[in-house]
């Protein structure tokens, strides 16, 4: 498991993934697995040599996400989430939307820096293995 405050994921939210995927094929190797999601969208897996190395979504029917560009974005691993963005509130941040599970992932939550930056913070689940 990824330790407290190490960064554990990567992801792309886009608002063209066949582009994004043409480039990433194209320039570094990349293949994509497609991972269907409860509410009928797909979340791409991104796989170099057959090793994951992040994910990539499709941001542009979200309205969550209207007034965010299509960025690449870290997600740092934390032993708790609620917790942890009880803390970063009281230093100014703020939290985009409320955290949710994501069974054999992790419980996510998007954080809005004072800076204005956002980050992903994650308790990851357990590994199975």
């Amino acid at each position: 498991m990824t330790p407290h405050g190490h960064f554990h994921w990567n992801e792309l939210m886009t608002r063209d993934v066949p582009a994004a995927q043409k480039a990433y094929s194209e320039a570094m190797g990349w293949t994509f697995d497609e991972m269907p999601m409860p509410d009928g969208t797909i979340y791409y897996i991104c796989k170099s040599g057959g090793e994951v190395v992040g994910g990539m979504f499709d941001i542009s029917d979200k309205l969550d996400y209207a007034d965010t560009p299509a960025t690449w974005t870290a997600y740092i691993a934390v032993d708790d989430v609620d917790a942890s963005l009880e803390k970063a509130k009281a230093v100014g941040a703020t939290v985009k939307g409320e955290p949710f599970d994501v069974p054999g992932v992790g419980r996510i939550a998007m954080v809005v820096q004072p800076d204005g930056a956002m980050v992903g913070w994650m308790t990851p689940a357990p590994d199975p293995n």
